[in-house]
């Protein structure tokens, strides 16, 4: 357990090659993860080649963990796979839906997560690409993603080079809840948070942004109003294109 408690997510990756067995089997033990009915849905495509990551780059706002990685993970939602297979069998496929995007990309996150606790377990490195989730369409395109099928999780994997950064977390009363959800109040929500406020990497970009606190570092720099609703419609336009959304 004490690996869960110390885990860093890791940006840097030395040049040591990370063996196509060793990874066939992290990938083939993490298909033992929950899955919805059974039905797996979900895909990942790897990226190893030199031209493959760099193509994928600019995706990812051009990060260079993307490129300096061995290996990048995309972790995809896929309807496809099953569909094709009840229509191959017969069977009236009615997963075009947004309840069954739902499910698959329940699936692949629990996927992904099971990919990267193993992979830590062997002394790799990961991190998660969040950029994903503003240009699933891009990444679609350049991996030549299929109807039903959208990239939920996207995972850079390697040998550490550097122990990585340390990273606050909320403590454990702020998100458990007994029996029903309990709304804080004002005074406790700001409690709950002052860790995190203090924290001084926070400290630090909070005085870099020129903000008065670390809220509005998030609001007003990060994930901003207007950079949710932009995506928000290209993510929305991307998925009826997928097949998921009417």
């Amino acid at each position: 357990m004490n690996s869960f408690k110390t885990r860093r997510t890791i940006r840097k990756y030395s040049d040591r090659e990370v063996s196509n067995e060793l990874l066939n089997e992290i990938l083939a033990t993490a298909m033992r993860a929950p899955t919805c009915g059974n039905m797996q849905l979900y895909s990942v495509v790897v990226t190893r080649s030199e031209e493959g990551k760099k193509t994928l780059a600019p995706a990812h706002f051009n990060q260079p963990m993307v490129t300096q990685a061995p290996v990048v993970l995309t972790v995809c939602a896929d309807f496809n796979r099953f569909t094709r297979w009840c229509s191959l069998r017969n069977a009236d496929a009615g997963y075009d839906n947004f309840i069954s995007l739902v499910s698959a990309v329940a699936d692949a996150s629990i996927y992904a997560q099971q990919i990267v606790a193993i992979a830590e377990q062997q002394g790799l490195g990961t991190c998660y690409l969040g950029t994903v989730a503003y240009n699933a369409p891009q990444v679609a395109d350049v991996l030549g993603l299929p109807s039903l099928v959208v990239p939920v999780a996207c995972i850079t994997l390697g040998w550490p080079e550097s122990e990585g950064e340390e990273t606050e977390r909320l403590p454990l009363e702020a998100i458990v809840h007994e029996e029903k959800y309990r709304e804080d109040s004002d005074e406790r929500i700001l409690e709950l948070f002052a860790e995190k406020e203090a924290f001084p990497a926070n400290i630090g970009y909070v005085r870099e942004n020129g903000k008065e606190n670390l809220a509005q570092v998030f609001t007003d720099v990060r994930y901003t109003r207007q950079a949710n609703e932009h995506f928000s419609g290209i993510a929305l336009d991307y998925l009826r294109k997928a097949g998921f959304l009417k």
